[in-house]
């Protein structure tokens, strides 16, 4: 049996490629000229009331990351926090939901662990693979460039709608599609073209991942605000005042950055702060390349849309967002 020392020699020098340096999406550590792993982690309480959706999307909300970097997922491990005496059908079913999830996106799951906790959580520690050669960063935005974002916004207020007891069950059930929807197609389709960054919406809403791009890239970025996709109902929570508590914490951190030029609602302002659950990629792609890429998308079913473009920064350090109206 070759040694251990021998196997690894026989790799190029490894190397950590996307680290805490420039924080991204995902960690990718380089093995050799073809092949980088690429790693990350999520995990959060109950989201919707359905065991299985919750944890399909939990599980696709995780793979994104791995997406969102030009990877594909090869094994994942459960991430579990369950209450003691809650019983083991809905605990069954969550895992359900995120096997399947996993499985869909022609991953494994390889293991888990579990401990006890007053409130169910779950996610997954996703690892997989991207060419070294084709990592898509949130650094690498350029002037010129198109920025298409490829699912509607509006998942934290229609689940907070959900949670209050105020949501319509067509709005809910339109979100929990798209949650659950895998960002693979629309990351394969992205690889075909020429994209200089990529993020996925999550957490810290539209801006806030707008903002990382941008930072990242030492560049502004420009929304049109009318080219922004909502999922149905999310106007309507919005308007009544239905956010996460994310979205305060959102527009506290991020609002030094933003400038709204026209006139805009409080509310149409908050949306862009909500925060999302396994939302879609937000991609800076060449000029030339905008309206094919789009195209590509549309037609395979993703809710895609070009909602903006990349400038040059104002500051030295970028990361500026103007949204106007």
């Amino acid at each position: 049996m070759q040694p251990l020392k021998g196997i690894f020699s026989q790799l190029n020098t490894p190397a950590l490629l996307v680290g805490l340096d420039q924080p991204d999406d995902a960690a990718v550590y380089q093995l050799n000229d073809t092949q980088a792993v690429v790693s990350t982690v999520d995990f959060f309480p109950p989201v919707v009331d359905d065991a299985y959706d919750f944890g399909a999307i939990a599980a696709a909300n995780a793979m994104s990351d791995i997406y969102a970097m030009g990877g594909f997922p090869l094994f994942a491990i459960n991430l579990v926090a369950y209450p003691d005496g809650l019983g083991l059908d809905m605990l069954t079913e969550i895992l359900r939901g995120g096997a399947e999830k996993v499985r869909e996106a022609g991953a494994v799951i390889a293991g888990g662990h579990t401990v006890t906790d007053k409130e169910p959580k779950y996610g997954l520690a996703v690892t997989g693979m991207v060419n070294p050669k084709r990592i898509l960063t949130k650094g690498g935005a350029r002037a010129g460039d198109a920025l298409i974002l490829t699912k509607a916004l509006g998942t934290g207020t229609i689940t907070t709608a959900l949670k209050r007891g105020v949501a319509d069950a067509a709005h809910v059930k339109a979100a929990v599609e798209s949650m659950a929807r895998l960002n693979k197609t629309a990351a394969e389709i992205a690889l075909r073209y020429d994209i200089h960054a990529a993020t996925d919406i999550t957490g810290f809403g539209l801006i806030g991942h707008a903002h990382e791009v941008a930072h990242q890239s030492g560049m502004d970025i420009h929304f049109d605000y009318g080219a922004i996709r909502w999922l149905s109902g999310a106007l309507d929570y919005a308007k009544q005042g239905i956010f996460p508590g994310g979205e305060g914490r959102n527009r506290d951190y991020y609002e030094t950055w933003t400038h709204f030029a026209g006139a805009f609602e409080v509310y149409e302002q908050d949306l862009l702060y909500d925060p999302q659950t396994s939302g879609g990629l937000l991609m800076a792609a060449a000029p030339d390349d905008a309206e094919s890429l789009l195209n590509a998308l549309l037609k395979a079913g993703e809710t895609a849309a070009i909602i903006g473009s990349v400038k040059p920064g104002i500051q030295p350090e970028g990361g500026g967002i103007r949204v106007t109206k």
